[in-house]
């Protein structure tokens, strides 16, 4: 009764070795896709760690793609300058880059209201909230294509607040501003207009030269680790601390859109992913980096002040002024600022009403009683 199992199993498993054989021999012929490389540059010299923020991105994603895209990063001026990245992008003579959305200012101004001027008190992290919950996303795809840019733009790394400068001479009252030749960019190109300095907006690569030649007498970048790498103590040796006039920026990550869209759709997960992983990354490197440095600056001399509040005051007052001129003259503008001034009156009451006044704590356990 049971010798017709044998050849039955027999049958199996020579069934079962048959299909093994037969996809040993077919695994060969099943070819793994090929890496995808995309060029970038940055805006920022390789020294700076902007430009390790941009690689720090290309990393997450050519880790996640596991060899099937892969962006490489080259610095500020390998291809073009740093204000021509964006042409550079949309023609595709480099497939993306890495900046910040003022540095195109020139193109359309309503460009630098991310991340120029007080943004109706946000912070930086609520001005990507803005821009990915809000609406702030779609405006900025509408300017773009106003302007005949053929590109996908990514927002991410909420910069802390920016000093006001580095000064020649501390500055005391609004008046001390006057006839100054000073370095910034974006809208806050005619905030400091407003202030009565005379404005030169330099790359990053390029403002130090310019303080040591004296071409320009004051100079605001960004943050007290760019700062140091730049060389700023070595040509000034005063800091004013705060300002509005860029309180709330963030980078931006450009593709063109072309070789973004041939991109499966996996590979644009992993980017849409790997730009929220590096804005929180950033952030968190930015604390350890920059308190740092800031340290060490003091070390080596340098004097750092808060910038008066007469001034803080000024710079909102010649604001007002900036954007009841450029909303005036540019609908895209007003539309833009409009999205803002509703988001930041309900996020900003929330924030405000909601969050705990940390310098309480901090002044209880390091505060002057404590020293």
């Amino acid at each position: 009764m049971t010798q017709p199992a044998q050849p039955r199993r027999r049958f199996l498993r020579n069934a079962s070795a048959g299909a093994i054989g037969a996809g040993a021999l077919a695994a060969p012929m099943i070819s793994r896709a090929q890496t995808t490389t995309l060029r970038f540059q940055s805006t920022w010299p390789a020294k700076d760690i902007f430009h390790e923020y941009a690689n720090d991105f290309a990393k997450k994603v050519n880790d996640m793609a596991g060899g099937r895209l892969k962006i490489e990063v080259l610095p500020s001026g390998s291809v073009v300058p740093a204000f021509q990245l964006l042409d550079a992008v949309n023609k595709g003579t480099l497939d993306g880059g890495h900046g910040v959305v003022a540095y195109h200012y020139g193109k359309q101004s309503a460009l630098a209201l991310w991340g120029s001027g007080p943004a109706f008190g946000m912070d930086p992290n609520m001005v990507l909230a803005w821009h990915n919950y809000g609406g702030g996303k779609a405006l900025l795809e509408e300017i773009y294509k106003s302007i005949n840019m053929d590109v996908v733009s990514y927002l991410y790394g909420p910069m802390p607040t920016q000093p006001l400068g580095w000064f020649k001479k501390p500055v005391a009252k609004v008046a001390d501003m006057k006839g100054l030749k000073f370095r910034t960019v974006g809208l806050a190109v005619d905030v400091f207009t407003e202030l009565g300095t005379a404005v030169n907006p330099l790359p990053g690569g390029e403002i130090v030269p310019a303080l040591d030649r004296g071409l320009i007498d004051a100079a605001e970048f960004n943050n007290a680790t760019s700062d140091r790498i730049l060389g700023f103590p070595d040509v000034a040796k005063n800091c004013m601390l705060q300002s509005f006039h860029q309180s709330g920026e963030q980078f931006e990550i450009l593709f063109n859109k072309a070789k973004y869209d041939a991109l499966p759709a996996e590979l644009r997960a992993i980017i849409d992913y790997a730009v929220q992983a590096g804005s929180a990354d950033m952030s968190w490197k930015a604390i350890q980096r920059n308190s740092q440095d800031y340290i060490e600056l003091k070390k080596a001399g340098i004097k750092f002040y808060k910038t008066p509040d007469a001034i803080l005051k000024a710079q909102l007052d010649a604001w007002d002024k900036v954007i009841a001129k450029k909303g005036a003259e540019n609908p895209l503008f007003k539309k833009v600022l409009d999205s803002q001034r509703e988001f930041a009156q309900r996020a900003g009451q929330w924030q405000n009403d909601y969050m705990v006044d940390f310098k309480m704590a901090w002044n209880r356990y390091f505060g002057a009683k404590k020293a």
